[in-house]
């Protein structure tokens, strides 16, 4: 693909500059969050806080001078001038700026800067690595998911899907598999979808040691980052799996509580995620332990060494991922778990909106199976009317009726997230 400009769907949901509003978006390093501030608001000045003369000029800036001297403007890496906040706010309640962009990798610094000072004024914004739908696009505008449309939709689930064609065709079909195998193979950064492969192998690298030096170092001010990349390594392994703790720890010879600290490193620089399992028991004993879900499958895949085709547990985690990522990035009225039971029946995702319970089981294969449903349906019955349908995500190409029971479908991955 040639070096152009991806749309992202983000875009949708950041207001326009004339509103009356402060913003925040917030992210991992390298997701394009600059790109995509600089893209929506071409007229604001832009100031990046990674310079050191921009941290000192902005510092030197009279509080009572700052809707004059700065006004509406993108501030990247807010969180290195701890300063502005109070600056941003009082221009903001005195109206001499009406509109600003926060932008930040570091999360749980700007999260606590927000709630210190700009409580109750502050809208955030999450971004993402690139979504399947965004690849697939190839700087276009992404189309709506077909997993969005499920999820917002009104009518009967069976509806929806029936009036999709069971196969695509041509470049349509073409430019969403190889979106996919983009996906299952490097991940959603940005800067690899124009990389040759070589070069994708050495960004990985340089990317998680520029995360160790930078966005670590934020974060944890760890005197000796031996024991978190173990950590950290043995934690993208496990990606797909139900955490335990007491195991990782164990295994990455650091105490519990310090794994559980090392863990929420990653949560909060948006390197992994953790699915909670579903608030009620419908069914029999059921485990409470969350799962973990590396956020990029790229990055699992370079820290973990993970070669070849997508594994059940590396695709479970780009299905996840990518609702996960929609969910987040949309801002969708929408909850994320999963469900397991001690006997071992399991769901992969049941995603729950005022409309109902979505259900998704991520298959490695392509085609489905009667047995892929039976967990599923086993939910629907617990859930009565609040069950809307059940997925069988898998790798192949056709859509089509999974049972006799028209909520019960099969999806291919490419077809659900584009």
């Amino acid at each position: 693909m040639t070096n152009l400009q991806l749309k992202r769907l983000a875009a949708r949901r950041l207001p326009p500059d004339s509103t009356r509003r402060l913003c925040l978006l917030t992210g991992a390093r390298q997701v394009g969050k600059t790109s995509l501030a600089r893209a929506t608001y071409p007229g604001l000045r832009y100031v990046n806080l990674d310079a050191v003369e921009d941290r000192r000029a902005l510092r030197e800036v009279p509080t009572a001078r700052w809707g004059e001297v700065v006004g509406p403007a993108v501030l990247d890496e807010a969180q290195k001038e701890p300063s502005l906040f109070e600056k941003v706010k009082h221009a903001y309640d005195a109206g001499a700026v009406r509109f600003s962009l926060l932008l930040g990798s570091a999360q749980i610094l700007m999260l606590q800067r927000v709630r210190e000072t700009l409580a109750g004024r502050a809208f955030v914004y999450e971004l993402w690595p690139l979504t399947l739908a965004e690849i697939a696009a190839a700087g276009a505008e992404p189309r709506t998911p077909l997993l969005v449309r499920l999820l917002e939709g009104t009518g009967p689930f069976s509806e929806a899907l029936a009036d999709e064609p069971a196969v695509l065709l041509g470049d349509e079909e073409a430019a969403r598999e190889a979106a996919l195998r983009h996906l299952g193979q490097w991940g959603g950064m940005p800067e690899l979808v124009h990389l040759g492969d070589a070069d994708r192998r050495q960004w990985l690298r340089s990317y998680h040691d520029t995360y160790l030096q930078r966005d670590l170092a934020d974060l944890a001010r760890l005197s000796d980052l031996a024991p978190f990349t173990t950590f950290q390594k043995l934690a993208a392994l496990r990606t797909g799996g139900v955490l335990s703790y007491a195991d990782l720890a164990r295994d990455a010879g650091v105490s519990p509580s310090t794994a559980r600290s090392y863990l929420e490193y990653l949560k909060l620089s948006y390197q992994a995620f953790l699915l909670p399992p579903f608030r009620e028991n419908l069914t029999s004993s059921v485990v409470k332990a969350p799962k973990l879900y590396w956020a990029d499958l790229g990055i699992a895949r370079h820290l973990a060494g993970f070669a070849g085709p997508l594994s059940g547990a590396l695709f479970e985690t780009l299905v996840v991922g990518e609702a996960v990522k929609l969910v987040r990035t949309l801002g969708l009225e929408v909850e994320a778990f999963y469900y397991r039971t001690r006997s071992g029946m399991e769901v992969d995702a049941l995603l729950s909106s005022p409309r109902g319970v979505l259900a998704l089981e991520a298959k490695a294969r392509p085609s489905w199976v009667a047995s892929d449903l039976g967990a599923m349906k086993a939910v629907a019955g617990a859930l009565g009317t609040r069950f809307r349908g059940g997925i069988v995500v898998t790798s192949g190409g056709k859509l089509e009726r999974a049972s006799s029971d028209d909520r019960f479908w099969c999806v291919p991955a490419h077809r659900l997230f584009s």
